[in-house]
């Protein structure tokens, strides 16, 4: 909005030529949605805590720790959305596609979560609704987010449907048709990996943070002709502008870890981590970064795979690799402090972005 607005009369007024980077509206995105969050936050807690009573259902058969956080409100996600919502419509280009995209489909997996919440609470169950059900919702939104991603890149040389491969320059692998469905695996791989990692207080929005700023750097290189040649890493045109969403995501996520540090005043809940995984997942595959996020959002993929293999234990053997699945659950088990687990945890996170923006210059 500010975009369309003011930029024009940058050739004018020297001071609006500022709207015309998207530096600059990284950084007013990040601080709006911030103080967004800061001035909604508290009313917003009450408002749920009030309307949900026992807050979110606690499992009896988890950590003996977690039953002290029996009646904190969940939903927090509502927080986050909002605050995005509101940012990138006033900071971001809306004639941008990558954006809108990205837009889109945070705010439907945000819908789904939400639905999902809505039943945990009310029912006071830890289950919500179908996972079938669920699953389908969130893969029929990829494949369209896919598509139009596609639709909007070049074609040469099977650009739209390619995988880059990082530590080549320039390089990619045309996977043709099978593009819609990979892009898929990685947007809902991301919304539910992010989903199983929100499990501790504070535990999964810092490395969400963490893995936006590593690709909202990589995404603003990547929108860049000049410096992705210099790089060696595939241009995407227009691209650039998802850098606004993520700066907003940014800014959101530190409004609401100040209301989510521990103890927690509030859960983010389905409502937020589908949403934010689901961001991450449609921003890699926007700018063609779909092997990095896996590294970049390594915690996400170690907690997801701890599941897996447990479920896959179990059923092929009876036995149970991890004393609880996911993986935090186990250190909980084996009686680690939840702080100690939620910095550590932080930490690696810290060295998967650096070791996944490394891969740029690494060429």
């Amino acid at each position: 909005m500010f975009y369309e607005w003011l930029a024009p009369l940058g050739d004018e007024f020297q001071l609006f030529n500022l709207f015309n980077y998207i530096t600059f509206r990284v950084g007013g995105a990040l601080m709006t949605s911030l103080i967004i969050c800061f001035v909604i936050g508290p009313k917003m807690i009450d408002g749920l805590r009030a309307r949900q009573g026992k807050g979110q259902p606690i499992r009896l058969d988890g950590p003996e720790g977690h039953l002290v956080k029996q009646g904190t409100p969940t939903m927090g996600g509502l927080m986050i959305l909002l605050a995005v919502i509101i940012s990138t419509l006033l900071w971001g280009n809306l004639s941008s596609p990558f954006l809108w995209t990205v837009f889109m489909v945070t705010a439907a997996f945000g819908a789904i979560g939400f639905y999902d919440d809505y039943l945990k609470v009310s029912k006071q169950s830890h289950k919500g609704f179908s996972g079938k059900i669920r699953l389908l919702l969130e893969f029929g939104v990829a494949a369209l987010a896919v598509w139009i991603i596609s639709g909007a890149m070049p074609t040469d040389g099977g650009f739209n449907t390619g995988l880059a491969v990082p530590l080549l320059q320039n390089t990619w692998i045309n996977l043709g048709a099978l593009f819609i469905p990979f892009g898929c695996l990685v947007i809902v791989g991301s919304a539910n990996a992010v989903n199983l990692t929100d499990g501790l207080d504070g535990l999964a929005i810092v490395p969400v943070m963490i893995a936006c700023m590593a690709l909202a750097f990589i995404a603003y290189l990547v929108g860049n002709a000049v410096f992705s040649d210099y790089l060696g890493v595939p241009f995407v045109p227009g691209s650039g502008e998802v850098t606004i969403f993520l700066g907003a995501i940014i800014g959101a996520s530190l409004g609401f870890l100040w209301f989510n540090a521990p103890p927690a005043m509030i859960f983010m809940g389905d409502t937020g981590s589908l949403a934010l995984g689901g961001a991450l997942g449609t921003t890699a595959v926007a700018i063609k970064h779909e092997i990095v996020l896996a590294i970049i959002g390594g915690l996400f993929v170690l907690e997801a795979v701890s599941v897996i293999v447990q479920v896959a234990s179990f059923k092929l053997t009876g036995k149970r690799v991890f004393r609880m699945a996911p993986i935090h659950h186990h250190f909980e088990k084996k009686g680690w402090a939840e702080p100690t687990i939620v910095i550590r945890f932080w930490i690696i996170a810290i060295i998967l972005a650096l070791v996944g923006l490394s891969t740029l210059k690494l060429r």
